[in-house]
Protein backbone atom coordinates (compact mmCIF):
# COMPACT_ATOMS: atom_id res chain seq x y z
CA UNK A 1 0.00 0.00 0.00
CA UNK A 2 1.14 3.61 -0.84
CA UNK A 3 -0.29 4.79 2.24
CA UNK A 4 1.49 5.08 5.66
CA UNK A 5 -1.90 5.26 7.78
CA UNK A 6 -2.68 1.59 9.17
CA UNK A 7 -5.87 -0.11 7.51
CA UNK A 8 -8.32 -0.06 9.93
CA UNK A 9 -10.78 -3.25 10.41
CA UNK A 10 -14.53 -1.66 11.24
CA UNK A 11 -16.04 -4.07 13.36
CA UNK A 12 -19.61 -5.02 14.97
CA UNK A 13 -19.73 -7.21 18.04
CA UNK A 14 -22.44 -9.77 18.21
CA UNK A 15 -23.26 -11.03 22.13
CA UNK A 16 -22.07 -8.82 25.40
CA UNK A 17 -20.99 -12.33 27.17
CA UNK A 18 -17.45 -12.98 28.54
CA UNK A 19 -15.77 -13.77 25.46
CA UNK A 20 -16.81 -10.86 23.49
CA UNK A 21 -15.62 -8.70 26.15
CA UNK A 22 -12.25 -10.13 26.13
CA UNK A 23 -12.14 -9.73 22.80
CA UNK A 24 -13.70 -6.29 23.08
CA UNK A 25 -11.04 -5.41 24.78
CA UNK A 26 -8.30 -6.36 22.88
CA UNK A 27 -8.97 -4.26 19.90
CA UNK A 28 -8.84 -0.97 22.10
CA UNK A 29 -5.16 -1.84 23.11
CA UNK A 30 -2.56 0.38 21.28
CA UNK A 31 -1.24 -1.91 18.01
CA UNK A 32 2.00 -0.38 18.72
CA UNK A 33 2.23 -2.10 22.04
CA UNK A 34 2.34 -5.56 19.83
CA UNK A 35 4.91 -3.81 16.98
CA UNK A 36 1.90 -3.74 14.66
CA UNK A 37 2.08 -0.89 12.50
CA UNK A 38 0.29 -1.80 9.42
CA UNK A 39 -3.62 -2.71 10.42
CA UNK A 40 -5.67 -1.31 13.69
CA UNK A 41 -9.17 -1.75 14.81
CA UNK A 42 -12.47 0.43 15.66
CA UNK A 43 -15.55 -1.00 17.30
CA UNK A 44 -18.56 0.71 14.94
CA UNK A 45 -21.69 -1.35 16.91
CA UNK A 46 -22.72 -3.76 19.72
CA UNK A 47 -25.88 -6.13 19.09
CA UNK A 48 -27.15 -7.91 22.16
CA UNK A 49 -30.80 -9.08 23.89
CA UNK A 50 -31.36 -5.10 24.65
CA UNK A 51 -30.61 -1.75 24.08
CA UNK A 52 -29.77 -1.49 27.38
CA UNK A 53 -27.14 -4.00 27.81
CA UNK A 54 -25.55 -3.44 24.47
CA UNK A 55 -25.08 -0.09 25.98
CA UNK A 56 -23.51 -1.34 29.35
CA UNK A 57 -20.89 -3.05 27.78
CA UNK A 58 -20.33 -0.09 25.90
CA UNK A 59 -19.95 1.44 28.65
CA UNK A 60 -18.02 -1.08 30.65
CA UNK A 61 -15.78 -2.23 27.67
CA UNK A 62 -15.23 0.25 24.87
CA UNK A 63 -14.81 3.43 27.64
CA UNK A 64 -18.25 4.45 27.42
CA UNK A 65 -17.38 5.75 23.18
CA UNK A 66 -20.23 7.65 22.47
CA UNK A 67 -19.98 7.02 18.89
CA UNK A 68 -20.20 3.28 18.97
CA UNK A 69 -23.43 2.06 18.65
CA UNK A 70 -25.73 0.21 20.87
CA UNK A 71 -28.34 -2.20 19.50
CA UNK A 72 -30.89 -4.62 20.71
CA UNK A 73 -30.88 -6.94 18.32
CA UNK A 74 -28.11 -8.59 15.86
CA UNK A 75 -29.64 -7.59 12.83
CA UNK A 76 -29.25 -4.05 13.28
CA UNK A 77 -25.28 -4.80 13.96
CA UNK A 78 -26.03 -6.52 10.45
CA UNK A 79 -27.44 -3.44 8.29
CA UNK A 80 -24.89 -1.05 9.48
CA UNK A 81 -23.48 0.32 6.59
CA UNK A 82 -20.03 0.88 8.58
CA UNK A 83 -19.30 -2.36 9.64
CA UNK A 84 -16.81 -4.47 7.87
CA UNK A 85 -16.96 -7.60 10.11
CA UNK A 86 -18.40 -9.06 13.03
CA UNK A 87 -17.03 -10.92 16.03
CA UNK A 88 -19.53 -13.56 16.68
CA UNK A 89 -19.10 -14.65 20.70
CA UNK A 90 -22.51 -16.21 21.16
CA UNK A 91 -23.60 -20.00 22.60
CA UNK A 92 -21.91 -22.37 19.80
CA UNK A 93 -25.55 -23.96 18.47
CA UNK A 94 -26.42 -20.14 17.87
CA UNK A 95 -23.07 -19.68 15.68
CA UNK A 96 -24.73 -20.94 12.61
CA UNK A 97 -27.64 -19.04 12.27
CA UNK A 98 -26.21 -15.53 13.50
CA UNK A 99 -23.11 -16.16 10.99
CA UNK A 100 -25.54 -17.35 8.20
CA UNK A 101 -27.18 -13.58 9.00
CA UNK A 102 -24.52 -11.92 8.67
CA UNK A 103 -22.83 -13.28 5.05
CA UNK A 104 -25.96 -12.38 4.05
CA UNK A 105 -25.80 -9.46 4.58
CA UNK A 106 -22.40 -9.07 3.07
CA UNK A 107 -20.45 -8.60 6.15
CA UNK A 108 -17.35 -10.91 7.13
CA UNK A 109 -17.05 -13.16 9.91
CA UNK A 110 -14.67 -14.05 12.96
CA UNK A 111 -16.69 -16.64 14.76
CA UNK A 112 -15.96 -18.38 18.14
CA UNK A 113 -14.91 -21.59 18.91
CA UNK A 114 -16.96 -24.28 18.31
CA UNK A 115 -17.02 -22.89 15.18
CA UNK A 116 -21.03 -24.98 14.48
CA UNK A 117 -22.61 -27.33 16.28
CA UNK A 118 -21.40 -29.92 13.50
CA UNK A 119 -19.59 -30.27 10.01
CA UNK A 120 -22.12 -29.79 7.56
CA UNK A 121 -23.57 -26.46 9.40
CA UNK A 122 -19.64 -25.05 8.49
CA UNK A 123 -19.27 -26.35 5.06
CA UNK A 124 -22.80 -24.37 4.61
CA UNK A 125 -21.31 -21.16 5.73
CA UNK A 126 -17.97 -21.51 3.99
CA UNK A 127 -19.48 -22.21 0.68
CA UNK A 128 -21.91 -18.96 1.12
CA UNK A 129 -19.05 -17.01 1.95
CA UNK A 130 -17.19 -18.21 -0.79
CA UNK A 131 -19.79 -17.45 -3.17
CA UNK A 132 -20.51 -13.64 -1.68
CA UNK A 133 -16.25 -13.35 -1.61
CA UNK A 134 -16.55 -12.40 1.84
CA UNK A 135 -13.83 -13.54 4.46
CA UNK A 136 -14.91 -16.54 7.29
CA UNK A 137 -12.50 -17.67 9.83
CA UNK A 138 -13.11 -19.49 13.35
CA UNK A 139 -11.99 -17.48 15.78
CA UNK A 140 -8.66 -20.05 17.12
CA UNK A 141 -6.88 -17.03 18.78
CA UNK A 142 -3.64 -19.45 19.69
CA UNK A 143 -2.33 -19.84 16.56
CA UNK A 144 -1.42 -16.40 16.23
CA UNK A 145 0.38 -16.20 19.29
CA UNK A 146 3.80 -15.45 19.25
CA UNK A 147 4.55 -17.98 21.17
CA UNK A 148 2.95 -20.66 18.97
CA UNK A 149 4.64 -18.64 15.70
CA UNK A 150 8.05 -19.73 17.23
CA UNK A 151 7.29 -23.34 18.56
CA UNK A 152 6.26 -24.15 15.11
CA UNK A 153 9.67 -22.53 13.65
CA UNK A 154 11.64 -24.86 16.39
CA UNK A 155 9.22 -27.47 15.93
CA UNK A 156 10.05 -27.37 11.87
CA UNK A 157 13.50 -26.62 11.58
CA UNK A 158 14.75 -30.21 11.82
CA UNK A 159 16.68 -30.92 14.63
CA UNK A 160 14.02 -31.99 16.56
CA UNK A 161 12.79 -35.03 13.44
CA UNK A 162 9.43 -35.63 12.91
CA UNK A 163 6.23 -35.89 16.00
CA UNK A 164 5.69 -38.95 17.00
CA UNK A 165 2.95 -38.64 19.61
CA UNK A 166 0.99 -35.15 21.32
CA UNK A 167 -0.67 -35.38 24.84
CA UNK A 168 -3.17 -32.29 25.42
CA UNK A 169 -5.71 -31.76 27.79
CA UNK A 170 -7.72 -28.77 28.51
CA UNK A 171 -10.14 -29.45 31.37
CA UNK A 172 -12.12 -27.17 34.36
CA UNK A 173 -14.03 -27.73 37.48
CA UNK A 174 -17.18 -25.57 36.70
CA UNK A 175 -18.81 -26.71 39.57
CA UNK A 176 -21.23 -27.95 37.25
CA UNK A 177 -23.37 -29.30 40.59
CA UNK A 178 -23.77 -25.89 41.32
CA UNK A 179 -25.14 -24.60 37.97
CA UNK A 180 -28.63 -23.89 36.98
CA UNK A 181 -29.77 -26.50 33.91
CA UNK A 182 -29.28 -23.44 31.69
CA UNK A 183 -25.98 -22.98 31.77
CA UNK A 184 -24.35 -22.91 28.89
CA UNK A 185 -21.90 -26.13 30.10
CA UNK A 186 -25.07 -28.11 30.84
CA UNK A 187 -27.62 -27.04 28.22
CA UNK A 188 -28.19 -29.21 25.33
CA UNK A 189 -29.94 -26.78 23.24
CA UNK A 190 -26.67 -24.46 23.52
CA UNK A 191 -23.85 -27.43 22.65
CA UNK A 192 -22.87 -27.82 25.83
CA UNK A 193 -20.60 -30.18 28.09
CA UNK A 194 -16.54 -30.27 27.46
CA UNK A 195 -15.99 -31.27 23.86
CA UNK A 196 -17.69 -28.39 22.15
CA UNK A 197 -16.35 -25.73 24.62
CA UNK A 198 -12.74 -27.20 25.80
CA UNK A 199 -12.16 -29.17 23.27
CA UNK A 200 -11.07 -27.18 20.57
CA UNK A 201 -7.89 -26.00 22.23
CA UNK A 202 -6.20 -29.74 22.97
CA UNK A 203 -7.16 -30.39 18.80
CA UNK A 204 -5.45 -27.10 17.98
CA UNK A 205 -2.32 -28.72 19.29
CA UNK A 206 -2.76 -31.36 17.39
CA UNK A 207 -3.49 -29.96 14.14
CA UNK A 208 -0.67 -27.71 14.47
CA UNK A 209 1.55 -30.45 15.73
CA UNK A 210 0.62 -32.94 13.53
CA UNK A 211 -1.76 -31.93 10.51
CA UNK A 212 0.98 -28.37 9.84
CA UNK A 213 3.81 -30.54 10.28
CA UNK A 214 5.86 -30.46 6.83
CA UNK A 215 6.47 -34.73 6.90
CA UNK A 216 2.69 -34.34 7.33
CA UNK A 217 2.03 -32.85 3.24
CA UNK A 218 -1.27 -31.60 4.92
CA UNK A 219 -2.91 -35.61 4.99
CA UNK A 220 -5.87 -35.48 7.04
CA UNK A 221 -6.12 -37.67 10.14
CA UNK A 222 -6.79 -41.56 9.22
CA UNK A 223 -8.92 -42.30 11.87
CA UNK A 224 -10.45 -40.79 15.05
CA UNK A 225 -11.21 -42.59 18.13
CA UNK A 226 -13.44 -41.17 21.23
CA UNK A 227 -14.32 -41.80 24.20
CA UNK A 228 -17.50 -40.24 26.75
CA UNK A 229 -18.12 -39.81 29.84
CA UNK A 230 -21.73 -38.22 30.35
CA UNK A 231 -22.51 -35.74 33.39
CA UNK A 232 -24.82 -37.10 35.82
CA UNK A 233 -27.03 -33.98 35.83
CA UNK A 234 -27.65 -33.43 32.45
CA UNK A 235 -27.27 -35.41 28.81
CA UNK A 236 -23.91 -33.54 27.87
CA UNK A 237 -20.56 -34.93 27.89
CA UNK A 238 -18.16 -34.15 31.08
CA UNK A 239 -15.31 -35.86 30.28
CA UNK A 240 -14.42 -36.86 27.30
CA UNK A 241 -10.90 -38.32 26.05
CA UNK A 242 -10.27 -38.78 21.68
CA UNK A 243 -7.46 -40.23 19.99
CA UNK A 244 -6.73 -38.95 16.49
CA UNK A 245 -4.00 -40.63 14.11
CA UNK A 246 -2.11 -39.08 11.40
CA UNK A 247 -0.44 -42.28 9.32
CA UNK A 248 -0.48 -41.67 5.43
CA UNK A 249 2.84 -39.87 5.62
CA UNK A 250 3.77 -39.53 9.33
CA UNK A 251 3.80 -42.47 12.14
CA UNK A 252 1.74 -40.25 14.62
CA UNK A 253 -0.91 -39.84 17.32
CA UNK A 254 -2.58 -37.51 19.50
CA UNK A 255 -4.28 -38.39 22.67
CA UNK A 256 -6.13 -35.12 23.62
CA UNK A 257 -8.59 -34.69 26.32
CA UNK A 258 -11.17 -32.40 27.93
CA UNK A 259 -13.50 -32.32 31.41
CA UNK A 260 -15.72 -29.99 32.45
CA UNK A 261 -15.41 -31.72 36.18
CA UNK A 262 -11.64 -31.59 37.08
CA UNK A 263 -8.95 -28.52 37.24
CA UNK A 264 -6.69 -28.99 34.32
CA UNK A 265 -3.84 -31.20 33.66
CA UNK A 266 -0.43 -30.01 34.63
CA UNK A 267 1.50 -31.33 31.24
CA UNK A 268 -0.61 -28.73 29.19
CA UNK A 269 0.37 -30.14 25.45
CA UNK A 270 3.21 -32.20 24.94
CA UNK A 271 4.87 -32.65 21.89
CA UNK A 272 7.36 -35.80 21.43
CA UNK A 273 9.70 -35.95 18.09
CA UNK A 274 12.10 -38.88 17.75
CA UNK A 275 14.67 -36.11 19.00
CA UNK A 276 13.04 -34.16 21.94
CA UNK A 277 10.17 -33.28 23.45
CA UNK A 278 7.97 -29.23 23.47
CA UNK A 279 5.56 -28.76 26.75
CA UNK A 280 3.61 -26.51 26.20
CA UNK A 281 2.81 -24.84 29.47
CA UNK A 282 -0.80 -24.56 30.81
CA UNK A 283 -2.88 -22.97 29.95
CA UNK A 284 -2.51 -23.83 26.60
CA UNK A 285 -5.32 -21.35 25.04
CA UNK A 286 -2.69 -18.59 26.00
CA UNK A 287 0.28 -19.94 27.51
CA UNK A 288 3.16 -18.12 29.09
CA UNK A 289 5.87 -20.46 27.61
CA UNK A 290 7.06 -23.35 26.38
CA UNK A 291 10.09 -25.54 26.82
CA UNK A 292 12.58 -27.58 24.22
CA UNK A 293 14.64 -30.77 25.43
CA UNK A 294 16.23 -32.09 23.07
CA UNK A 295 17.74 -35.60 23.09
CA UNK A 296 21.13 -37.63 22.32
CA UNK A 297 21.31 -40.91 20.35
CA UNK A 298 20.19 -42.91 23.54
CA UNK A 299 16.83 -40.33 24.13
CA UNK A 300 18.60 -38.56 27.14
CA UNK A 301 18.14 -34.97 27.26
CA UNK A 302 21.52 -33.12 26.03
CA UNK A 303 20.03 -29.49 26.15
CA UNK A 304 17.17 -27.80 27.31
CA UNK A 305 15.55 -24.12 26.57
CA UNK A 306 12.22 -22.41 28.05
CA UNK A 307 11.22 -19.51 26.01
CA UNK A 308 8.81 -17.09 27.95
CA UNK A 309 6.20 -14.51 26.38
CA UNK A 310 4.05 -11.75 27.55
CA UNK A 311 1.59 -9.84 26.18
CA UNK A 312 -0.22 -6.07 27.03
CA UNK A 313 -3.52 -7.27 26.93
CA UNK A 314 -5.25 -10.75 26.71
CA UNK A 315 -3.88 -12.04 23.53
CA UNK A 316 -7.01 -12.16 21.01
CA UNK A 317 -5.81 -9.06 19.17
CA UNK A 318 -3.63 -10.86 17.22
CA UNK A 319 -6.06 -12.86 15.60
CA UNK A 320 -7.80 -9.27 14.80
CA UNK A 321 -4.70 -8.33 13.31
CA UNK A 322 -4.97 -11.74 11.18
CA UNK A 323 -8.51 -11.00 10.11
CA UNK A 324 -7.89 -7.42 9.15
CA UNK A 325 -4.86 -7.99 7.34
CA UNK A 326 -6.53 -10.91 5.18
CA UNK A 327 -9.58 -8.74 4.62
CA UNK A 328 -7.37 -5.59 3.45
CA UNK A 329 -5.76 -7.62 1.37
CA UNK A 330 -8.73 -9.31 -0.31
CA UNK A 331 -8.43 -12.85 1.16
CA UNK A 332 -10.89 -15.31 1.84
CA UNK A 333 -9.45 -17.06 4.48
CA UNK A 334 -6.35 -17.07 6.53
CA UNK A 335 -2.93 -18.54 5.47
CA UNK A 336 -2.25 -19.71 9.32
CA UNK A 337 -5.58 -20.89 10.35
CA UNK A 338 -7.67 -21.75 6.84
CA UNK A 339 -10.94 -22.99 6.33
CA UNK A 340 -9.43 -26.95 5.92
CA UNK A 341 -8.10 -26.97 9.43
CA UNK A 342 -12.01 -25.89 10.76
CA UNK A 343 -13.64 -28.71 9.10
CA UNK A 344 -11.23 -30.76 10.19
CA UNK A 345 -11.78 -30.29 13.77
CA UNK A 346 -15.05 -30.18 13.69
CA UNK A 347 -15.13 -33.49 11.50
CA UNK A 348 -13.80 -34.85 14.87
CA UNK A 349 -15.96 -33.40 17.10
CA UNK A 350 -18.72 -35.36 14.81
CA UNK A 351 -17.20 -38.65 15.01
CA UNK A 352 -16.14 -38.19 18.99
CA UNK A 353 -19.90 -37.27 19.74
CA UNK A 354 -21.48 -39.98 17.15
CA UNK A 355 -18.79 -42.70 19.45
CA UNK A 356 -19.41 -41.16 22.29
CA UNK A 357 -23.92 -41.14 21.97
CA UNK A 358 -23.73 -37.31 22.27
CA UNK A 359 -26.74 -36.17 20.76
CA UNK A 360 -28.17 -32.75 20.66
CA UNK A 361 -31.72 -32.21 20.76
CA UNK A 362 -34.01 -32.28 17.54
CA UNK A 363 -33.85 -28.99 15.93
CA UNK A 364 -30.88 -27.73 17.32
CA UNK A 365 -28.54 -28.79 14.40
CA UNK A 366 -29.99 -26.62 11.45
CA UNK A 367 -27.48 -28.86 8.83
CA UNK A 368 -27.57 -32.20 8.95
CA UNK A 369 -27.92 -34.33 12.44
CA UNK A 370 -24.83 -36.42 13.75
CA UNK A 371 -26.70 -38.95 15.84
Amino acid sequence: MASNQPYVLRWGIISTGRIAMDFTKDLLVDPATRGTTDVAHKVIAVGSRSTESAQKFIDAYVNGDKSVKAYGSYADVYANKDVDAVYIGTPHTLHYENALEALNAGKHVLCEKATTSNAGELKALLKLAKEKKLFFMEALWTRFHPLTLELKRIAEEGVLGDPVVVHADLSADFHTENLPLTHRMLDPQLGGGALLDLGPYPMFWCMLALYEHPSNKKARPTSVTGSIVKSKIADVDACTSWTVNFTEHLQAQAILSCSMTVPTASFGATIRYKNGTITVKPPIFCSPSFTVQYFDSQGDVVREETKTFKYTGGGWHYEADEVARCIRDGKLESDLWGHEKSIIVMETFDKVRRQGKYVLPQGVEKVGRVQ
